[in-house]
């Protein structure tokens, strides 16, 4: 709109992005030192001389506190990509390329190895699972029930020992469910597959741990969490067969080529260890507030939710709620609001655009009628209960508008 004030603007949209943190902006801020300055931190991490040496230095520091929050057993676990779409592109292609290079060199290239993904996965994990297809691995999709979850035992009813690899997301970014990781990667395991996690929408909001998951590999990026765009990371648990995705100049120990941006590093970094450290406090108080909404949305004539969130629950992430309206389309109502000053969506940001129904809802069994009336409010470090109260006034003005 073209009065826009973000001073007055009620943001509630954190799950597509969130305001980059004080945290993050200043651990950044001595590397964006325009001219001669900029030496002091800005080198080429790569570069042996004096300034790249500082870069580098700088970078593994970085590196080692992304590592300490997230919970890997090295620093050299922690691979930093362009983004999340990047590490599951990276972990898709490289863990299941690698897989079929291992079958070949067992004289088991008859074999069609198959890869498991969940269909309510981003379309970063889906995209390149059609891909794999195409280049002739076997995809099967599994289905969540209605609530969002992929249940353990539909996992166990697909495994076999042409399964190389699965990939189950750790909360789902539209209704928030919460994966039981740590049970299906124990399942992967058991019948010989690698096990992939998008747990992008989960740090910060729920305890996350790639040891205790025990996964394989795991996707993160950095302006979920308040950190900036554009910098992301791939864990890579050590000794997990891999075929490098992006190749050029062999940075990242060779698994990832491309000149790092440091001043990114630092400031994921920075925002990763605040958002863990505040983790346990943060989740308690946005419970609150999706609580709160969820009993405020609910008593307004042709709203529902699209899951049933019980009170204090843990099983969905505490900061998203989600809702389908009857009689009103998701574009229309998120424009309605911006109006009122207040920011949500209808799903995934990166598919705002289509016209299309969710595809994680439909996936859940939700109507494609239904679906078009989703609207998604999101939560973060900076909301309050005024906010939400506010929001739940403005929602009345929406549906009588």
């Amino acid at each position: 709109m073209s009065n826009f004030d973000p001073a007055t603007y009620t943001y509630l949209d954190y799950a597509a992005t969130a305001p980059l943190s004080e945290e993050a902006a200043g651990a950044m801020a001595p590397y964006l030192v325009p001219g001669k300055l900029n030496l002091a931190l800005g080198g080429n991490a790569n570069s042996l001389n004096s300034p790249g040496r500082a870069a580098f230095s700088a970078m593994e520091q970085a590196r080692k506190q992304l590592a300490c929050a997230l919970g890997a057993a090295r620093p050299q676990e922690v691979v930093f990509t362009s983004g999340a779409t990047e590490a599951d592109n990276c972990a898709l292609f490289g863990l299941a390329r690698a897989a079929r290079r291992r079958l070949q060199l067992a004289g088991k290239g008859d074999v069609v190895p198959k890869v498991l993904v969940s269909s309510v996965e981003h379309d970063a994990v889906l995209a390149p699972a059609r891909a794999l297809a195409a280049e002739g691995f076997a995809v099967e999709y599994l289905a969540p029930n209605r609530q969002g979850f992929v249940e353990p035992d539909a996992l166990e009813r697909a495994l076999g020992p042409d399964v190389m690899l699965v990939s189950v997301q750790t909360a789902n970014s539209e209704v928030g469910s919460v994966m039981d990781i740590a049970r299906l990667a124990a399942l992967a395991h058991a019948s010989g597959a690698l096990m992939h996690t998008d747990a992008v929408q989960a740090l910060g909001k729920v305890p996350v741990s790639v040891g205790q998951l025990g996964v394989d590999a795991a996707s993160f990026s950095a302006h979920k969490i308040g950190g900036p765009k554009g910098i992301g990371c791939l864990y890579l648990k050590a000794r997990t067969p891999f075929e490098p995705f992006l190749l050029g100049g062999g940075q990242e120990n060779g698994l990832r080529s491309s000149t790092q941006n440091v001043a990114a590093m630092a400031g994921f970094a920075a925002a990763a260890q605040v958002a863990v450290e505040a983790q346990q406090e943060e989740e308690l108080r946005l419970r609150g507030l999706r609580d709160y909404l969820y009993r405020e949305l609910a008593a307004l004539d042709g709203v529902r939710a699209t899951v049933e969130v019980a009170p204090g629950s843990g099983d969905y992430l505490p900061n998203i709620v989600h809702v389908l309206v009857d009689g009103l389309e998701s574009q229309t109502m998120i424009l309605r609001f911006d109006m009122l000053g207040f920011g949500v969506s209808g799903g995934s940001a990166c598919s705002s655009q289509s016209l299309e129904p969710s595809h994680v809802l439909r996936a859940m069994g939700v109507s494609a009628d239904d679906a078009q009336g989703a609207l998604r409010i999101s939560m973060g470090r900076l909301t309050t209960q005024d906010d939400v109260a506010r929001f739940a006034q403005a929602a009345r003005q929406v549906l009588e508008w």
